[in-house]
């Protein structure tokens, strides 16, 4: 009898423990259901995806790490190239530019140089025809002359009229008249001496001459060519001082300044590096490249660089 209760209780307990494992475990049906609907799910909408991205420029907590980008932006650069370091590109270009035009009118002796020479400043360019001009100089020589021969008469008379009036031998008004006449003779003396100081001027103008040290640009006239008051015989460009002109970005404004030195290099010259100061700095931003020019004077006496050559600018000249 005890023996049966015995049995009938180990039965109860087993059961009860066959239930509780089995509430324990869920069904492997329903588990494998809920996976696949998690990776099913359809995808959010746009806007509800954006809000859901975590938002990279929020602060982050003491103590928490940010997550990496990967990559790091523009704040994470380096600091911009100094002036010194910079290579700009920059083009000669002559300080003055002159037409070059005779004073008088008159025909085309005689040219003297060419398109592309190098001229000093005074050198002659051509002469015009000066036939007339000498015929000019010889009359006023010869009207001076006679007015200083009148002069020195008028000059002698005079004197005596002075003398006599000192002793009272002659009246005042005999003495005005000489005096006055001696005045006139005086008068066309300068006179004449302003008409030859003339026509030697237009001796000396019937010589064309370069007005600056540069290159004949131009040359527009040749012998037997008739050259009015406006007309154009030789375009010239100065080459020294020759002026060397580029442009800097807008951030580099502050730092140039008049009289820093900068050095040059040209193709023709590889081998060759020339010194210049700098002379102009613009003022004004160009709005379309948000740069300013600059302009570095260079002495070139030898004359080798030219006008609209291109060269490197090395601003960290010593």
């Amino acid at each position: 009898m005890r023996t049966a209760k015995n049995l009938a209780l180990a039965a109860a307990v087993l059961l009860a423990v066959a239930c509780a494992a089995k509430k324990a475990d869920p069904p492997a049906d329903k588990a494998s259901s809920s996976t696949s609907a998690a990776t099913s799910a359809p995808p959010l909408p746009a806007d509800v995806a954006q809000l859901a991205k975590p938002d990279p420029a929020a602060p982050v907590a003491p103590g928490v790490t940010a997550p990496s980008t990967g990559s790091a932006g523009p704040a994470s650069a380096v600091g911009g190239t100094s002036l010194a370091d910079l290579q700009p590109t920059g083009e000669f270009v002559s300080p003055s530019r002159s037409e070059v035009a005779p004073k008088e009118p008159g025909r085309v002796a005689a040219v003297y140089v060419d398109a592309g020479a190098r001229v000093g400043r005074g050198q002659p360019l051509l002469t015009l025809e000066t036939d007339y001009f000498r015929i000019e100089v010889q009359r006023a020589e010869a009207d001076l002359a006679r007015a200083r021969a009148a002069e020195a008469d008028a000059r002698r008379d005079f004197e005596r009229k002075k003398g006599l009036l000192g002793n009272q031998s002659i009246p005042q008004a005999t003495y005005d008249r000489s005096q006055a006449a001696h005045e006139q003779a005086q008068g066309s003396v300068a006179s004449a001496e302003a008409s030859l100081a003339l026509a030697r001027q237009h001796v000396a103008d019937a010589v064309l001459r370069s007005p600056m040290t540069g290159v004949v640009a131009e040359r527009r006239t040749d012998v037997g060519q008739r050259l009015g008051e406006a007309g154009v015989a030789f375009v010239i460009e100065q080459t020294a001082p020759l002026k060397l002109r580029f442009s800097l970005p807008e951030r580099y404004l502050g730092e140039i300044r008049q009289g820093r030195m900068v050095s040059a290099r040209v193709d023709p010259y590889p081998s060759e590096t020339f010194t210049g100061r700098i002379k102009t700095v613009g003022g004004v931003i160009d709005p379309a490249t948000r740069t300013f020019f600059a302009e570095a004077e260079f002495a070139n006496a030898d004359g080798r660089l030219r006008p609209g050559l291109f060269a490197r600018v090395d601003l960290g000249a010593k």
